[in-house]
């Protein structure tokens, strides 16, 4: 609750930092914020509070993923140099504060007690992410990704607040122990048989496709190659970070909560969701020849691994979902660092060049980003020694220990498709060492090269010493 006050007047006074004639002083500011917003946050670490008539609750858990969104945050913003280059048309205090502002709608979705306030989170979030996708206003294809965002986004927001008030009119409560508790009074005294099902059903399922929309789960997830594509490479990497976190603690904590006795409506359906959700990121991403849109369905598979141990609900689901969201966030935020820098490098005729072969050639001139480049590659694909491996290898554990068959079936397809993801994974690093090109020898600003340095050094210590963190969580 604290880091979501100070980041609200943090925020506000980002716009304010924007009267100032120095731009430079924006980006340290941005910095200074969200460290401070992070240091508040642990203030909260093993006391548990109820806000605003118990419409946000924070716990050990929403700290863990609130520490994840931020540190994201933190990283995304190290690495956002060049919103000030263009004076005329850029604004980069209004771009830094909607994302401060945008935080503060994660950290809600993380921390709800309420499902109007896991509306209002979702709001902040989204419509902050609709202004940043459309920021490059003389690019068509940003405004074009835009608009897609918006309209399918509205769309989702709505089926999900209708499925709310189905939901609250079955119920009588917005409250997540209040829902929980209703439906099992009801089907205790029902004997397991729902009054009211159809109503109580459908709005179970139409609150469970809102939420997976903003996960990038199949089949909900044909917005995320064009918006991830036509977004500016920076917000791209703030989208499939902490969207992403935001979005799957968010559906976790709604489902393991309030509809925990309903397993059978949506856990059948999931499997399904789960299923296609990998088969279609995965083999998809295989056949993309754009750098940024392979990390497009890339995003879309990882959310297919996070919604298996959702699925599984074991005893370790909390830690598996934490310690997976971080090593993917680190890694992803490791790739969209190379690829700004080595797209802009290799522009041609004023656009970034964001294809693989881009990167060819890169290790000759530049040894450090290629090495960056692998590492994220690697631990995206789950290979051992990086932080990848073991958060599938965690959430694989989870659905294994599970006493249902069906989840025999589901790691079947998930190795299966991991093993299709080193396929595409490796084009990255096959065009950057074994490939010759005429990338000359790219500048790093110092916070930019620490930034990519802490990225690569997190994702190698996750891979060495897991339980560091794990146990943690």
């Amino acid at each position: 609750m604290n880091a979501i006050i100070a980041l609200s007047l943090f925020g506000i006074s980002n716009l304010f930092l924007g009267f100032l004639n120095n731009r430079k002083i924006l980006l340290p500011a941005t910095l200074l914020f969200i460290l401070i917003a992070l240091g508040l946050n642990f203030l909260d670490w093993n006391h548990e509070y109820v806000w605003f008539s118990n419409m946000l609750k924070t716990n050990n858990l929403s700290v863990n993923f609130t520490t994840v969104i931020l540190l994201s945050a933190l990283l995304v913003v190290a690495i956002s140099r060049g919103f000030g280059d263009d004076e005329e048309h850029s604004h980069p205090a209004e771009y830094y504060a909607i994302m401060l502002f945008s935080v503060v709608g994660a950290i809600m979705m993380v921390t709800y007690q309420s499902i109007i306030m896991l509306f209002v989170g979702i709001e902040i979030l989204s419509v902050a992410m609709y202004v940043l996708t459309g920021s490059d206003k003389r690019n068509l294809r940003s405004n074009e990704a835009a608009l897609k965002y918006f309209l399918m986004g509205s769309f989702a927001t709505g089926i999900f607040l209708f499925g709310v008030a189905l939901i609250y009119g079955t119920t009588g409560s917005f409250d997540l122990n209040g829902i929980a508790l209703s439906l099992s009074h009801i089907k205790k005294q029902e004997l397991g048989i729902y009054p009211a099902a159809p109503i109580l059903f459908a709005g179970v399922i139409l609150i469970f496709i809102g939420m997976l929309f903003k996960i990038s789960a199949a089949p909900f997830h044909f917005w995320t190659p064009d918006v991830y594509e036509g977004a500016p490479s920076i917000f791209t990497a703030f989208m499939s970070t902490v969207v992403k976190t935001a979005g799957i603690a968010a559906l976790y904590r709604l489902f393991s909560v309030s509809f925990l006795t309903m397993y059978s409506v949506w856990g059948n359906p999931l499997v399904y969701i789960t299923c296609i959700t990998l088969l279609i990121g995965n083999i998809t991403a295989v056949y993309q020849q754009s750098f940024k849109r392979m990390l497009a369905y890339s995003s879309i598979s990882h959310a297919g691994y996070l919604l298996i141990t959702v699925l599984a609900k074991v005893p370790g689901t909390n830690s598996s979902l934490l310690f997976y969201s971080l090593a993917y966030a680190v890694a992803t935020i490791s790739a969209f660092g190379v690829l700004i820098l080595v797209s802009e490098a290799q522009a041609k005729a004023g656009k970034p060049d964001e294809s693989f072969d881009a990167l060819n050639g890169l290790a000759a001139k530049n040894p450090f980003l290629a090495f960056v480049l692998a590492v994220s590659m690697l631990s995206l694909a789950g290979i051992p020694l990086t932080a990848g491996f073991f958060g599938k290898f965690f959430i694989f554990a989870d659905a294994f220990s599970h006493t249902s068959s069906i989840f025999k079936g589901i790691l079947t397809i998930a190795v299966l498709m991991s093993a299709v993801g080193v396929y595409y994974y490796f084009k990255p690093i096959i065009a950057a060492y074994l490939k010759k090109g005429d990338i000359e020898k790219i500048e790093i600003s110092p916070i930019y090269k620490l930034t990519l340095i802490l990225t690569t050094a997190i994702t190698i210590l996750l891979g060495l010493m897991p339980d560091l963190v794990k146990n943690i969580f």
